[in-house]
């Protein structure tokens, strides 16, 4: 296996780091827009880690490199706007791909919290014969959250439910940020796009359609000492995976922000600052959610300044196996003082990362197969969840 990590920020560093304790691949290609970037996530491990330089935002650059290094696995570690030229660069160059976010949505023109208009990953299922007739692989949603979190619903519908009525991916966590009045621990990019947009709810009468963003507030009681944060609906990738492969009558995504996070959003949408079209200023061109991202502290330098525990997860409800009402959460957290110590790396970012190196080390092996545009409920969850222990970094569940 030789594999092309595209993105040599928080999450693509953190990659390097975990794989770096693997052998179960040839080489690994680090690319990155900054090639200074790139050779500092390569020189902190071994030789079998290779700096490179590449354009995410062209196909033909992607699949170059690709061609140079003969790769047979692709791991797009970039935001969410360049995943449709690598995906298609991956595909023309005859490699595997894999990604932590799928190709964008755009609200619906008319009625954009009733009805989706065209949804998360859209753009790639559509392309999904074609993969499967070249017998490639595109694993989409494979990082956290995305990622676990369908595993995590997987596992549920094979062991612990004879039926379910609801899958609620719920994260939250009780991080703090020493020395900034706000510091998001995620790309803030990112973090404005699946925030703002409409958040996209399943249920099995109206199938997938549209609600208000930060709608249905709740009080989620989170292990491990987080204890209770409100979430609210957000945008996400499992609400438009779980339904395609696991029969739930019901299917969410909410997420822990808090009010102060929430009324920063909401000012940066108010403004205009939220928007990703190129505003002219002075003599340059320059996209106000950009100069947001250019404003706020890199999330990957963060680590040291952090406190605290984040918990990402997947809430059941249904009937067990026996015929009785069941409800469990399913969840994995980080210490954000053990990734540090560990790895180096603050936990946000370590935690999405180690699940792309797990699903790698299963296709290298040959436990997990497939062709097509598949999401991680594609695939037997138990090997994941066996070997992500294997990795030391355990998973639990809760009844409730």
């Amino acid at each position: 296996m030789r594999v092309l990590v595209l993105g040599a920020g928080g999450v693509g560093s953190a990659v390097v780091s975990i794989a770096a304790r693997r052998s179960f691949y040839d080489s690994v290609v680090v690319a990155d827009y900054d090639p200074a970037r790139a050779g500092r996530a390569a020189s902190t491990v071994d030789d079998r880690f290779i700096p490179a330089h590449v354009d995410a935002s062209s196909a033909d650059a992607v699949e170059a490199l690709c061609r140079e290094h003969r790769i047979t696995h692709v791991l797009n570690a970039v935001d969410p706007r360049f995943v449709m030229p690598i995906f298609e660069g991956a595909f023309q160059a005859g490699a595997h791909y894999l990604d932590m976010a799928m190709s964008l949505s755009r609200p619906h023109p008319d009625r954009p919290y009733e009805e989706c208009g065209v949804k998360l990953g859209d753009a790639q299922f559509a392309q999904s014969e074609a993969w499967e007739a070249a017998g490639r692989l595109a694993l989409v949603g494979i990082g956290v959250e995305p990622g676990l979190s369908d595993v995590f619903a997987r596992y549920a519908a094979d062991e612990l439910f004879a039926t379910i009525d609801e899958i609620g991916v719920r994260d939250g966590a009780n991080l703090v940020v020493e020395g900034y009045d706000f510091a998001p621990s995620f790309s803030i990019w990112t973090t404005i796009e699946e925030c703002l947009n409409p958040p996209v709810i399943w249920d099995a009468v109206r199938g997938w359609h549209t609600t208000e963003p930060f709608s249905e507030p709740e009080l989620f009681d989170f292990p491990e000492g987080i204890g209770p944060v409100e979430c609210v609906n957000v945008e996400h990738e499992e609400v438009l995976l779980i339904p395609r492969w696991v029969k739930a009558g019901r299917v969410t995504f909410k997420y822990g922000l808090g009010a102060e996070f929430i009324d920063v959003l909401r000012t940066l949408h108010k403004l205009g600052l939220d928007g990703t079209d190129p505003v002219r200023v002075g003599g340059v061109s320059v996209a106000p959610r950009d100069v947001v991202a250019a404003c706020l502290p890199d999330p990957a330098t963060l680590g040291d300044r952090m406190r605290g525990k984040t918990c990402a997860g997947t809430w059941v409800r249904g009937t067990s196996p026996a015929g009785t009402p069941r409800e469990v959460y399913l969840y994995h957290v980080v210490d954000n003082q053990w990734s540090m110590a560990e790895y180096g790396h603050q936990a946000v970012v370590w935690q999405t990362a180690i699940n792309p190196v797990v699903a790698l080390e299963l296709l290298a092996s040959g436990t997990w197969s497939g062709a097509g545009v598949l999401g991680p409920e594609a695939f037997p969850p138990r090997p994941f969840l066996d070997l992500l222990g294997d990795y030391g970094s355990p998973w639990g569940m809760q009844e409730r």
